[in-house]
């Protein structure tokens, strides 16, 4: 399996089988070239998730991807769209995709929570969104938040710790001036076993050989 980062909440997963991209959004660059692509799919529907504009663009580029969102954000855009909840589980293109979580992170009582998936390919990679999305197996490689309104870096800290993947790699640092002190936060409060890797950006990462 690999992985290529697009900055922030973006990623493009190749399975072996598929092509799946993932949150194509506004803090996000590079990815509106891509082709050959069998699926993109939407964790929730704030703009550094999902930018109708360039997900236009995408979809033009690969007219045969299956667009794969939230109740919430399906009823934001204009394109054809499939609806998932959590608890389905989904074939793309010989890959598995299991459909996890179902809220966003609190940000503040006074913001109403929505709708959130997580999305766990071939029981292997968790793309969680917004949200310290529970597993209830061990995985492989977590994408991990690592700065937003709604996160603290310790909870993250935690929330790695709990799943323990083999491989953590830092999404979601768009909002962050010094993303490093983050990742080396990481780095030296993970636990045995789990190895935390920057992902360069627009470069494939070999997951098997990180």
């Amino acid at each position: 399996m690999q992985l290529t980062h697009y900055g922030h909440a973006c990623v493009l997963v190749d399975t072996g089988t598929a092509r799946i991209l993932v949150d194509p959004g506004a803090f996000s660059a590079g990815f509106e070239s891509l082709t050959g692509l069998d699926a993109v799919l939407v964790t929730h529907q704030h703009f550094d998730h999902v930018e109708p504009e360039r997900l236009a663009t995408v979809r033009r580029a690969n007219p045969s991807a299956r667009l794969i969102v939230d109740s919430q954000t399906a009823s934001e855009l204009s394109l054809d769209a499939e609806t998932v909840e959590p608890g389905q589980t989904l074939s793309v293109a010989g890959a598995t995709v299991e459909v996890l979580g179902g809220d966003h992170a609190v940000i503040h009582p006074d913001i109403p929570v929505i709708r959130n998936n997580g999305y766990l390919f071939d029981g292997s990679l968790l793309h969680p969104g917004d949200a310290y999305t529970p597993v209830d197996r061990p995985i492989d490689t977590l994408l991990l938040p690592t700065g937003a309104p709604w996160l603290k870096a310790g909870d993250a800290v935690d929330y790695l710790r709990s799943l323990a993947p083999r491989t953590a790699v830092p999404i979601h640092e768009a909002v962050l001036a010094n993303p490093a002190m983050h990742y080396g936060l990481f780095t030296n409060l993970a636990p045995e076993g789990t190895a935390v890797v920057v992902a360069e950006r627009e470069k494939a990462l070999d997951l098997k050989s990180s």
